[in-house]
């Protein structure tokens, strides 16, 4: 099994950089039914003004090698496509549990 874990930072306004995160969240939380390989996903919207990220998902995936089935899956492409256009950093660690 893979913890997936995935940190972004968007640009825009406090105000456009929250919706993003909201939708793209919401996205997200929806993908394990449509993609079998994930078990589980969480995701959370930084409350702390203090630091610069916005959002952070976790998933649980089954193996390394559907680490890649998953990102190329077409539901969690059209998530992704939320923030791309706001998205000014990412940065990414994938673990064996």
């Amino acid at each position: 099994m893979v913890k997936h874990i995935v940190t972004f930072k968007l640009k825009g306004t406090p105000e456009e950089r929250r919706a993003a995160s909201e939708k793209f969240a919401a996205a997200l939380n929806a993908l394990p039914e449509a993609i079998p390989c994930l078990l589980a996903m969480e995701t959370g919207i930084n409350e702390n003004p203090a630091e610069s990220w916005d959002v952070v998902l976790i998933a649980t995936i089954d193996s390394m090698e559907n680490v890649e089935v998953y990102a190329k899956h077409p539901a969690h492409v059209a998530a992704a496509a939320i923030v791309g256009p706001l998205k000014e950093n990412r940065a990414c660690v994938d673990y064996i549990v």
